[in-house]
């Protein structure tokens, strides 16, 4: 049986990093073990801090966060109340978990500036120039070296970003899940907001994610480390989201897992 190697495509919830808007931003409250072990004498009437193993107790934190805050997976619904023309779109705990685990291929765009679209024909050349044909239920990775600048402010804009047309064309082929090394599956929104002042065509307004209107799809945002995974194809993603009753996301923690033959 071939090897096989684990990559972790996930950067982790942290406090106070202003890689997100401020109003996204996670909050972690910690409690240590000399704190939890004056939790326990609440759960353990009359013990004593000294009868604990070394005098502590258990650690336990509070957290306060967004569904999409950190690595997460979109549901449709966060894009619009309806897909695929009319049906109610999935939530996230809707989510059919086969979408959520099978062959991944990753397109480079690390040579694209900062809020430039990666359009229809982008894909398609890099597709050709990989050697790779899309097929249904793939999960498509999109690498724009935004990752770099995790854990600071030049994250909110770093990156390309997918269009309407792009986007549709892997849904077209029956993709359901992606994925991006950026803060948004979009081009930054400040990139956005600037061409709606200048032209005033709403079109450009969140375009990618609002394509999930025509065709339902997931995807997710913040990842990492994809150039870890050493090849453009030929390996499996993993990527479940977390269960969460009628949300738009949830956290996962995707890996890519290639054979080492």
């Amino acid at each position: 049986m071939a090897a096989k190697r684990f990559v972790d495509l996930s950067i982790s919830i942290e406090p106070d990093l202003p890689s997100d808007p401020p109003m996204m931003i996670p909050k972690i409250d910690y409690v240590d073990h000399e704190m939890g072990a004056e939790q326990m004498k609440e759960f353990y009437p009359g013990v004593k801090k000294e009868q604990l193993p070394g005098g502590l107790g258990w650690a336990v934190e509070f957290v306060h966060l967004t569904t999409h805050s950190g690595t997460h997976l979109d549901a449709p619904y966060h894009y619009h109340p309806t897909m695929d023309r009319g049906q109610p779109a999935l939530t996230i705990d809707e989510i059919p978990l086969p979408w959520c685990f099978s062959d991944g291929v990753v397109l480079d765009f690390r040579h694209k500036a900062d809020g430039e679209r990666i359009t229809a024909d982008d894909l398609r050349g890099e597709l050709d120039r990989i050697g790779y044909e899309i097929k249904p239920l793939d999960i498509v990775l999109i690498q724009t070296g935004a990752d770099k600048a995790w854990g600071t402010e030049q994250y909110l804009v770093k990156g390309a970003g997918m269009d309407r047309e792009s986007t549709l064309f892997l849904t077209e082929k029956g993709v359901k899940v992606v994925g991006i090394d950026a803060w948004s599956w979009d081009r930054p929104l400040p990139f956005q907001a600037k061409e709606f002042q200048q032209n005033g065509d709403p079109k450009v307004i969140w375009e990618a994610h609002f394509a999930g209107i025509e065709i339902g799809y997931c995807h997710m945002e913040k990842l990492a480390n994809l150039d870890a995974i050493g090849k453009p194809f030929g390996f499996t993603v993993c990527c479940f989201p977390v269960k969460i009753k009628g949300a738009s996301a949830g956290w996962t923690r995707p890996v890519a897992i290639v054979d080492e033959s």
